[in-house]
């Protein structure tokens, strides 16, 4: 399945396809943190879903108009405005933490695939204001990944 981005594309079955189609066309706004960011080059100003970039940062680069399409913010509050009526994403394990003890999400997407890393930043740890309840899923079963989508209750 191709991705905005023609450099990218996604080798999954019909079942996760229907669900990228569906995350990619809703896209308004992905919001990351400035590690990502950095890793990945500022995606070259092109991420693969397609929409705007709004990193949270405490320092934009002092390069930051080489990345037209990415806002450098301190908050996460802009990437909504930026976002308009459709969806904001968040890449980032920290900031979606923050974002769920801050009442801002709506819903939680989770993708299981069967490997196991080992390290890296865990989502969702350290809430501060856990517990967080969510209605039940909706899954989608794809072929070797399992689609968790679930609705915060308020």
């Amino acid at each position: 399945m191709p991705s905005a981005d023609e450099c990218w594309s996604f080798q999954v079955d019909a079942s996760s396809a229907e669900m990228l189609r569906e995350v990619l066309a809703g896209a308004g706004a992905l919001v990351c943190g400035r590690r990502l960011f950095d890793l990945t080059n500022g995606w070259d100003d092109n991420h693969p879903i397609g929409a705007p970039v709004v990193v949270v940062t405490h320092r934009a680069p002092g390069d930051a108009a080489k990345w037209p399409r990415t806002t450098f913010v301190d908050g996460v509050a802009r990437a909504r405005e930026i976002a308009g009526d459709r969806h904001v994403s968040i890449a980032s394990a920290d900031i979606a933490r923050q974002a769920l003890d801050l009442g801002l999400v709506d819903e939680v997407c989770i993708s299981l695939v069967p490997v196991l890393l080992g390290n890296g930043i865990p989502y969702f740890a350290d809430l501060t204001d856990a517990p967080h309840r969510f209605d039940d899923p909706t899954v989608i079963q794809g072929k070797g990944a399992t689609h968790l989508w679930y609705r915060v209750r308020r």
